[in-house]
């Protein structure tokens, strides 16, 4: 059985290389269940016991169902994110070195380890703003082969890679185009050609590099996965499975999947913008409810936030809290944290473990060990958080699901 669940984790992953492209996986599987489409911009009928989604961006997605019993209703809901640590490429993003070699001008996205870039064959994806007519549409695109390469320097021009090393994205981290000088538009003509039209058709692009080394299921019993953007497609998926089969008459559930996690979430498709907030206001008023039976069904509401966790380190098991270690496959994560930097408490804790129980699945705990630290963003995250906080703007992200 876990076995058929990784490999439609990893078919999943494999059609996700850009939160753009997640957000296009997810669509067609809610379409597959029959979910109906709705637009920001456009007037919602929204009916008990519908099901419906919502995009922003094209990188986020909403989606929720409607119970049929709804006097005193609440919303349950799940959120994940759709971005991954990796690089974007600039505009007029082609240098020359020395006449012979066209490599791209890229910027870091997110915080990842640098080193897990080199050496390894990348691609570009994302989305396209292509003219057609007087309208501007965008376009997805994934060149689906070899591109790119960030090579490694020889140990022999630097001695102490294995000691220390400091990298500049800006610098070390180029990758390789072509082994020639290209002409200036050799990117947007390849671009092009990719999506079959003209290059000055061709308005806006949104690319980044991707890994395409295949996701791997391994172990002595095949009990690990290992897969570029595991986090969090990972909880995106497994988060959407249990939406697809949760049912609750009295509820709408919800499930949401945000963009730029990664990069603090301050951005209008982010979960610290106003999307969440804006559907829950327009479900409630859809169904005919007033201020009031919103404010109502915020304040007993649930968010269940979901995201990959810290597992020991086999061969780093200092770096885990001494009462609070968490192991592979065994078990959801509740983080918890004395500051508030995760803001799981008592209750939520409570609760959640009881819907655990009841569904025969075992927990752990992550708690910060001593000295460790973690990147700041503007907001920082939770595992299980009332509706109320969120929609007050305290985002959260966190928590996690081992699907072996």
């Amino acid at each position: 059985m876990y076995k058929e669940v990784a490999q439609k984790l990893v078919s999943f992953i494999k059609s996700s290389p850009t939160s753009f492209h997640a957000v296009r996986s997810i669509s067609a599987l809610l379409e597959e269940e029959g979910f109906e489409r709705l637009r920001e911009g456009a007037a919602w009928d929204i009916r008990p016991g519908g099901k419906y989604y919502v995009t922003r961006n094209g990188s986020s997605i909403l989606a929720f169902k409607t119970g049929t019993q709804l006097e005193n209703y609440s919303f349950h809901i799940t959120a994940s994110h759709s971005d991954s640590p990796t690089f974007k490429v600039k505009e007029n993003a082609q240098i020359d070195v020395k006449g012979k070699y066209t490599v791209l001008n890229t910027e870091g996205y997110g915080g990842m380890i640098c080193s897990t870039w080199f050496d390894r064959p990348l691609s570009l994806a994302g989305r396209v703003i292509v003219k057609e007519g007087n309208s501007l549409v965008s376009r997805l695109l994934n060149i689906d082969r070899d591109l790119l390469m960030i090579p490694s320097l020889a140990i022999h021009m630097n001695r102490e890679v294995n000691e220390k090393q400091s990298l500049n994205k800006q610098k070390d981290m180029l990758p390789v185009y072509s082994g020639r000088k290209m002409d200036a538009d050799a990117l947007k003509l390849l671009v092009a050609n990719e999506l079959q039209v003209e290059a000055e058709r061709i308005y806006g692009m949104d690319l980044y590099l991707y890994n395409r080394a295949e996701p791997s299921v391994w172990g002595a019993e095949e009990e690990f996965i290992s897969s570029p953007r595991l986090d969090d497609l990972e909880c995106a998926y497994a988060s959407l499975q249990g939406f697809l089969r949760g049912e609750n008459s009295e509820s709408v559930s919800v499930y949401a999947c945000f963009d730029n996690e990664e990069v603090g979430s301050q951005t209008k498709q982010g979960a610290a913008s106003t999307f969440l907030c804006d559907v829950l206001t327009r479900i409630n008023a859809a169904l005919g409810k007033t201020p009031e039976e919103l404010s109502r069904a915020l304040a007993s509401s649930f968010m269940l936030s979901c995201d990959n966790a810290h597992a020991v380190h086999p061969n780093y098991p200092e770096k885990t809290d001494v009462c609070n270690c968490v192991y592979m496959n065994e078990g959801i994560v509740i983080k918890s944290h004395a500051g508030q930097k995760y803001t799981s408490d008592a209750v939520s804790v409570a609760l959640f473990k009881m819907i655990c129980e009841k569904a025969g699945v075992p927990v752990q705990f992550f708690c910060k060990p001593f000295g460790y630290e973690r990147r700041k963003h503007p907001w920082e995250h939770c595992h299980v958080a009332g509706v109320g906080e969120y929609c007050g703007h305290r985002a959260c992200a966190a928590g996690d699901a081992f699907l072996l």
